[in-house]
């Protein structure tokens, strides 16, 4: 079966190599236009784009899926489109080029967390399992009929990027099974049903913990956005980042955001509940490091809360 792919970040890349892996023709990548990245701004391909170039598949970068891009499209005559993490909504027109449609792999247990983002907002909300779906796609938002799942537990030290990265792999092979389906005329797609709920992307104001919040929320937010966009505080009038904190529940007499020093050694920051411990931070302007050794750093921590 003629597939076209679409797909950006590094997460849609073992989709990708799977479907080549199980033999499907991929007549063309979609993805989006280069983009600036590090501090210097440099335009570079996105990680679906670079693989595409080194596997010598034809590459797709429109801004927009006007009617040229879509022409484009068609031109490649695709029997099917398989989606991971495009990025962009395709529009109805797009959607009527495959005589198949486009499959869409998600990575939730659809219809809960529909949208941008929905492993993070399943590990901020405490969730003990979620999974990736694949499903036809339509016009609403992740609305369409459900092909597949497969289910993966949350564990209590999985960070949202830890995750992501284990339901990519999983995911890609529930995709390729789909695909297979379809192909042989077997694939049932079958209504969403169930409580659903929203994951809208997050940005830098979701990443800030406000430490007047119980711990394990504090915790369960810091893990769901790590490694994006980032847990972070503001300490002596500057943004101070942390990564993943371990629970203190011993520790109840700091107040929220107060900071405090044990044997020298570790760092524990009061909450709402009880303290957590601080195991790797990155102050202004310095590279992520372990908080033992910013701890050897600082002067005092006299006056010091993070806000």
């Amino acid at each position: 079966m003629r597939l076209l792919f679409a797909g950006t970040p590094q997460v849609a890349v073992p989709a990708l190599e799977a479907l080549l892996n199980a033999g499907f023709g991929v007549v063309g990548v979609l993805t989006r236009p280069d983009a600036p990245v590090g501090r210097k701004r440099v335009l570079t391909p996105s990680p679906v784009a670079q693989r595409a170039a080194a596997l010598g598949l034809p590459v797709l970068k429109p801004q927009r899926l006007d009617a040229a891009a879509q022409t484009q499209i068609a031109e490649l005559a695709p029997e099917a489109a398989a989606i991971v993490a495009y990025g962009a909504l395709i529009p109805p027109a797009a959607l009527d080029i495959p005589h198949h449609g486009w499959v869409n792999l998600h990575f939730s247990l659809l219809p809960a967390w529909r949208g941008a983002a929905p492993v993070q907002h399943a590990v901020i909300n405490g969730d003990e399992l979620t999974g990736a779906s694949t499903f036809l796609l339509e016009a609403g938002l992740d609305t369409g009929p459900v092909y597949g799942t497969v289910v993966e537990q949350i564990r209590a030290e999985d960070t949202s990027s830890v995750l992501l990265e284990r339901l990519s792999r999983s995911g890609a092979m529930l995709l390729t099974q789909t695909m297979s389906a379809i192909e042989s005329g077997t694939a049932v797609a079958v209504p969403q049903s169930g409580p659903v709920s929203l994951a809208p992307k997050l940005g830098l104001a979701d990443g800030h913990i406000d430490f007047s919040q119980p711990a394990l929320a504090i915790s369960r937010r810091i893990r769901g956005v790590t490694q994006e966009p980032g847990a972070w505080a503001n300490l002596a009038g500057q943004r101070f980042k942390f990564g993943p904190v371990s629970l203190r529940p011993e520790q109840r007499a700091l107040a929220p955001g107060e900071l405090s020093i044990v044997g020298g050694k570790s760092a524990l920051v009061g909450t709402g509940s009880h303290a957590v411990q601080l195991e790797t931070v990155q102050p202004a302007g310095k590279k992520m490091m372990s908080a033992a050794d910013w701890l050897r750093g600082l002067n005092s921590i006299e006056d010091l809360r993070f806000e």
